[in-house]
């Protein structure tokens, strides 16, 4: 690095194979939206979710068009919706493992799990780093940094809530993938946004993307 260079520090965002890719999607446009770095992630398992949710395939080697594709689709399945620089995104494959996230050295400023299927749970829980996804979110644990796993699946057995304590334990904040409706969602895009905007909030990260609770009821039912 030169002198005088800022160095990157980009959060890494980890999807997982549980359903919920439009969440992954609007957490990625706010990031970029708020001039972060963002290191992608993207499982063996999300991209048949992704195949199965969008129709999108997510291929290593044309990621760029395949990532711009996924971005500007709403979370209706309308492509084209949101217009997205993707400059500031660095993309690893889930199963290189020599990654710059592989390593403690690496500088980022946390790491985002959205959304986490309860097989990554398990697999960051019991430490395993079966891929990149999973030794990523084992090595920002390690090293003291923010993890939020935003959990996707229902309903959760005893095995999956004993793994999600551990992970609460270990620093790790738990979000489930729960939207509210006192922000007065009108679309699917509004819930979606509500939980992207949560799992941004635990990350401290700023954005506008819903309507935020002021004490006032029925503030969420008014039209404007």
């Amino acid at each position: 690095m030169n002198p005088g260079q800022t160095q990157r520090r980009p959060w890494i965002v980890g999807v997982s194979g549980a359903s919920g890719t439009p969440y992954a999607a609007a957490v990625l446009r706010a990031l970029l939206d708020a001039g972060e770095s963002v290191d992608l992630v993207v499982s063996r398992a999300s991209r048949l979710t992704l195949l199965d949710e969008t129709g999108i395939s997510f291929r290593d080697a044309h990621w760029q068009s395949d990532l711009r594709e996924w971005l500007a689709r709403g979370a209706d399945g309308k492509p084209g919706t949101f217009d997205v620089r993707i400059d500031a995104v660095r993309h690893w494959s889930a199963g290189d493992l020599a990654a710059g996230p592989s390593s403690g050295s690496y500088p980022v400023k946390g790491m985002l799990i959205v959304p986490a299927s309860t097989a990554c749970v398990a697999g960051v829980a019991l430490g395993l780093s079966k891929d990149l996804l999973q030794r990523a979110a084992s090595v920002t644990l390690k090293e003291g940094r923010k993890l939020v796993v935003a959990v996707r699946e229902t309903p959760l057995n005893g095995q999956t809530l004993r793994h999600l304590v551990s992970l609460d334990d270990a620093g790790a904040t738990v979000l489930p993938a729960s939207p509210a409706f006192y922000a007065g969602a009108t679309h699917i895009q509004d819930l979606v946004d509500f939980v992207a905007g949560r799992i941004l909030d635990a990350a401290g990260v700023e954005h506008g993307l819903y309507r935020r609770w002021e004490g006032e009821l029925g503030g969420g039912s008014r039209t404007t």
